[in-house]
């Protein structure tokens, strides 16, 4: 692992309970809240902290640190963090398909890959109807199999993340269909299409616009049996200068956002850094601050009721009184 980076990113743990940190903005949030909980850092001295997924069979984190090109991974047991993959052609969002493999969106090589028991990589979409893909970003798996990603242009706009290209294909869904294996163009009306979730029973797929003005939002379809979605509708609207990017939901329905400014000047940008939660009609109820901005968020540990949250140099976590959809 590369030596830790001095970004001067200063955090120091609360000592109180309950944790300042941790912003109730309505009451119904108290019943999801630990009282003696308190946000931890659990490592630092990365670039760009993404993508996080948990192994439960192997009491392990694996997440992205994009412009490093690798994935790491922390463990459970001993806390330590190591390189699980480098070089990871800057892969971002990471998943687990329904027989446990890890599943990789890669920015450099515009694909999604699965990597096999063995060690072997097998691409599974890397064009659509001949056209290479921009940059797969994020990504979830459904209880049928089905294969979902998100394809915006952050890995093709510059070196940082990827490499500089040209665009083939406008940002899109995709859906990878698990009889098949046929990649699905689901939508391509979203202004650069980020942070994706089921709810607990997969009926509604909820859909970060990152890039919509005036305001970034998350929409809400109703998602079917056979894959299509319907009925779009506006789940929340981050009102100023606030912007969504991963998002993760809990087995109560409720919808946990990465967060922080989306570039506004002369904003408290410092005050939106962190992860809003969200009750099922898309009505704020809690903000847990960070001194970084939050890119993405899941749930894990032995209870499934940690969050981890992957945000900027470091990477965060904080046990809360519900566990995350399964």
């Amino acid at each position: 692992m590369h030596s830790p980076i001095d970004h001067g990113v200063s955090f120091t743990p609360n000592t109180r309970y309950p944790d300042p940190a941790i912003e109730v903005l309505d009451p119904a949030f108290l019943k999801l809240r630990l009282f003696s909980a308190s946000v931890e850092r659990l490592a630092t001295g990365y670039r760009w902290a993404e993508g996080p997924q948990w192994f439960g069979d192997g009491r392990y984190l694996l997440f992205s640190d994009i412009p490093n090109n690798r994935i790491l991974r922390w463990d459970d047991c001993s806390g330590a963090t190591s390189v699980f993959r480098a070089p990871s052609n800057n892969a971002n969002g990471l998943a687990r398909d329904t027989a446990g493999r890890l599943l990789s969106c890669e920015h450099l090589t515009r694909r999604v890959t699965r990597t096999e028991y063995d060690g072997r990589i097998t691409v599974l979409a890397d064009r659509f109807e001949g056209k290479r893909l921009n940059s797969p970003n994020d990504i979830v798996c459904a209880r049928d199999g089905s294969i979902w990603f998100t394809d915006p242009l952050f890995g093709i706009i510059s070196a940082w993340e990827g490499e500089p290209a040209d665009s083939e294909t406008p940002w899109a869904v995709y859906r990878i269909d698990p009889s098949s294996g046929a990649l699905q163009k689901k939508l391509d009306d979203i202004a650069a299409p980020n942070g994706l979730a089921f709810s607990p029973d997969e009926r509604v797929l909820y859909l970060v616009e990152s890039r919509a003005e005036p305001h970034r939002r998350i929409w809400a379809y109703d998602h079917a049996a056979d894959g299509s979605l319907s009925n779009k509708r506006l789940f929340v609207d981050a009102q100023g200068p606030g912007a969504y990017d991963g998002i993760a939901v809990d087995a109560l329905g409720h919808v946990w956002c990465g967060f922080g400014s989306n570039g506004a000047v002369g904003a408290d940008l410092a005050a939106l850094d962190g992860v809003r939660v969200y009750d099922v009609a898309g009505h704020a109820i809690a903000h847990i601050h960070l001194p970084e901005r939050c890119a993405n968020v899941c749930f894990g540990g032995a209870k499934n009721n940690r969050l981890f949250m992957a945000a900027g140099h470091s990477l965060y976590a904080l046990y809360v009184n519900v566990r995350g959809a399964i």
